[in-house]
């Protein structure tokens, strides 16, 4: 006997398959579950949160105050967002944490169930308290700073880091009203066309070219 035919007897044995006459309804239906799930693969732009990409973060658009913050601080230009929220001591850990975490998030946006304000749950406290320390262990344990900061070595040890570092990297206040406007498009919300100089100052800046030549 053939393996198609061994492999074919034993989803039968399973009941995998279908009668011959529901066959034809259980295609329409199987094609009908997968094409849906490739459409919300596409729609939700899944494959970006595979990359440490920033950008990845705001396909929810709750996450803007967020990334908008990040951008204008001195972080952006050393640590990206899984820099800080995933952790790094394997790869299985890392994505491990990230398709947990984005389940839930997922889960959460669309229930439309967001918190008013968004706060870190312990699990995401104790990854971004370990990555601060990672990343900063020289000034953790800079023996300089224990003369130079009072009860630096109780606050560095008993307290997570943002207790005192309020406003690194994310700022204190939040809101899309305190961040302003933002000048580099976020790809997730922005059309493929957008162009961040209006068309009539480019032809302003075009008539000017002309005059001064």
């Amino acid at each position: 006997m053939s393996r198609y035919l061994k492999f074919k007897k034993r989803l039968f044995k399973l009941s995998l398959i279908p009668p011959r006459k529901w066959r034809p309804a259980a295609t329409v239906l199987v094609a009908a579950i997968v094409g849906l799930g490739f459409y919300m693969i596409r729609l939700s732009n899944a494959t970006s949160y595979l990359s440490d990409d920033p950008q990845a973060c705001v396909n929810c658009h709750i996450m803007t105050p967020q990334y908008i913050t990040w951008n204008k601080s001195s972080h952006r230009e050393v640590a990206h967002c899984n820099d800080c929220h995933v952790p790094h001591d394997n790869i299985a850990s890392k994505y491990f944490f990230k398709a947990k975490d984005g389940l839930y998030h997922s889960t959460i946006f669309t229930l439309r169930a967001e918190p008013q304000v968004i706060r870190a749950l312990e699990p995401s406290i104790n990854v971004i308290q370990n990555n601060c320390i990672r990343c900063h262990e020289n000034q953790v344990t800079d023996a300089k700073l224990m003369d130079a900061v009072a009860n630096h070595h109780p606050h560095r040890t008993d307290r997570i880091c943002w207790e005192c570092h309020r406003e690194v990297p994310h700022g204190k206040i939040r809101s899309l009203a305190s961040v302003g406007h933002q000048i580099e498009p976020i790809r997730a919300h922005a059309p493929p066309d957008l162009e961040i100089i209006p068309k009539w100052l480019k032809e302003s800046m075009k008539s000017d070219n002309k005059i001064s030549k």
